[in-house]
C-alpha cells in the first residue's frame, strides 16, 4: 500500500469536495437518518439508554422540523447500538408506532474482540434470541496486524452487510485515508460478486463539515446507491 499517496488523496478530496451552500441542509438531514447512536459504557443504566432511544427516535427539535418543512418526513437515526445487558430497554423503546430503528447490540467481546470463538457465538445467538436484529462482530485483529489475513476481504467474504473503520473506541477511528481504502475494496467486491456491502465510518466524525466530506466521498465513490441508510 502507498500510504504516502493516500494521504495525498484525502487531502485533496477534504480540500476540494464541497457541498454547495443550498443544498447543505438537505444533505445534513440525510446524514442523520445514516447515524447510529451509541452508549456503550461500562455505568450504562435504563435511565441514560431511554434517553439515547428517545433521541435516536426526536434527533431534531419539532420547531427546526416545522420550519424546514419536515415534520411529517419520520426523521430517526438509522440505529441505536446497546450492550445486551441493556437489550430489554431498546427493545420496549423501540415498540413506539412508527418506530422502524432496529434493536442493535455489540456482544461479541466489544470493543477488543478477544474472547473465544464459542463465547461469541454464544453471545451472538442470546442476543437474537433477546430480539436483535443487527450485530457488530468485532474480529479478532490478531492475525490481521500480523499480516496473516486482510480484513476487509475476510469480512465481505464471511457475509457481513456493513464494514466500519473500527469500533469507534480507538484513539484514531474514521479518517479520509482509511475510508480512500475500504470503499474502492467494496466497489471491487461489488463488481466481483454483485453483492453490496454498507460501510460505516465510526467515531471521529465530529462537525458537518466531517459528514459532508464524508457523503461527498461516498457519493464520488460507491455513487448514490449506497446513499441510504442500508448501506451506510
Amino acid at each position: 500500500m502507498n500510504q504516502p499517496a493516500f494521504l495525498r488523496h484525502a487531502e485533496q478530496i477534504q480540500a476540494c469536495r464541497t457541498v454547495k451552500k443550498e443544498s447543505q441542509a438537505a444533505w445534513l438531514l440525510k446524514a442523520i437518518t445514516f447515524i447510529s447512536l451509541t452508549t456503550l459504557s461500562d455505568d450504562d443504566t435504563s435511565s441514560n439508554v431511554q434517553r439515547l432511544y428517545y433521541g435516536a427516535q426526536y434527533p431534531i427539535r419539532e420547531a427546526l422540523l416545522k420550519s424546514l418543512n419536515m415534520c411529517d418526513k419520520g426523521l430517526m437515526t438509522t440505529a441505536v447500538y446497546v450492550y445486551p445487558t441493556q437489550l430489554c430497554v431498546g427493545t420496549k423503546a423501540l415498540k413506539a408506532p412508527g418506530c422502524t430503528i432496529p434493536v442493535a447490540s455489540m456482544p461479541t467481546g466489544f470493543p477488543a474482540g478477544q474472547t473465544h470463538l464459542k463465547t461469541r457465538s454464544e453471545e451472538i445467538r442470546l442476543a437474537v434470541k433477546n430480539g436483535v436484529t443487527e450485530i457488530d462482530v468485532v474480529i479478532n485483529r490478531t492475525l490481521v496486524l500480523s499480516g496473516q489475513r486482510e480484513a476487509l476481504m475476510i469480512a465481505m467474504m464471511a457475509g457481513s452487510e456493513f464494514i466500519k473503520t473500527s469500533t469507534g473506541k480507538e484513539t484514531v477511528n474514521a479518517t479520509f485515508p482509511v475510508a480512500i481504502v475500504m470503499l474502492p475494496a467494496i466497489r471491487d467486491f461489488f463488481w466481483k460478486t454483485g453483492n453490496k456491502v454498507g460501510f460505516k465510518p465510526a467515531g471521529g466524525i465530529l462537525s458537518a463539515k466531517d459528514s459532508l466530506a464524508c457523503l461527498s466521498l461516498v457519493k464520488e465513490e460507491l455513487g448514490d446507491e449506497w446513499l441510504m441508510p442500508e448501506l451506510f
